[in-house]
């Protein structure tokens, strides 16, 4: 059983992120780049199944479409640990692009379970794990919170209004995880970081897909407006400023 995990290069959810180019693009001067919060997880739990032998998981495999600069996000999900990495050597286009790109990949390499986080902390696309298993003609699952294993048979748990729903899927297939795959990302060792120096980074390049869509312009949410402290002995004023101003009553 082989498991093979698309990870995203996003900035760090701390980042202040400015434009450049009149709007058109990220100024990425400065920013911090790690391992996609839901990709991260899903790494996790993949390493969680691999340590247990009673799944018969072998491999855990990560993929990402990204150029060289990517590498130390590539090189932290080994020192996790990853066993191998795969890097497809473009600079990504749109979510028809990266996931034509993984699919190409994995009709070649020939995986059992594809983990996808369900989006990206940057562009909240959320689309990217739907079309891989369009691609490859297999199912995926969405709304992913658990992953197990019973006599070799996947057994998903997704989340549902109101409870939980537990699914049987046959392998290959493509899993779209959400929060709740794992409890915590799994932190890098020394011992890891070490390690992650010597594992093999394979370099594909890209087949030669036309994007699907175009950034023309990026912009800010509208500032929020200050907030207002209302005395307690005007309640009129408040109930006055809720309908007229904000408009929620």
């Amino acid at each position: 059983m082989k498991i093979l995990v698309c990870i995203s290069n996003v900035p760090d959810t701390t980042t202040k992120i400015k434009f450049a180019e009149g709007n058109t693009s990220v100024d990425t001067t400065g920013i911090q780049w790690v391992i996609n919060p839901w990709d991260e997880l899903s790494l996790t739990r993949a390493l969680e199944l691999k340590d247990d032998t009673t799944t018969g998981v072998k491999s855990v495999t990560v993929i990402h479409v990204g150029p060289a600069a990517s590498e130390p996000t590539i090189r932290k999900a080994l020192a996790i640990g990853a066993d191998d990495a795969i890097r497809v050597n473009a600079v990504s286009s749109d979510a028809w692009f990266v996931a034509s790109q993984i699919a190409e990949v994995i009709k070649k390499e020939q995986f059992d379970v594809i983990m996808c986080g369900i989006e990206s902390s940057d562009y909240n696309g959320s689309i990217v794990g739907g079309m891989i298993s369009e691609f490859l003609g297999i199912p995926s699952v969405s709304a992913v919170s658990g992953i197990k294993f019973e006599n070799g048979q996947p057994i998903i748990i997704r989340e549902i209004d109101g409870g939980k729903e537990v699914v049987s899927v046959p392998v290959p297939f493509v899993a779209i995880v959400q929060k709740g795959i794992a409890k915590e990302p799994r932190i890098a060792a020394m011992r890891g970081i070490m390690m992650a120096r010597s594992k093999p980074v394979k370099l594909v390049e890209p087949v030669q897909v036309d994007p699907l869509t175009q950034i023309v312009e990026f912009e800010k949410p509208t500032p929020r407006a200050a907030c207002k402290f209302i005395d307690a002995d005007s309640p009129a004023l408040l109930l006055d400023l809720l309908q007229n101003e904000a408009k929620v009553i």
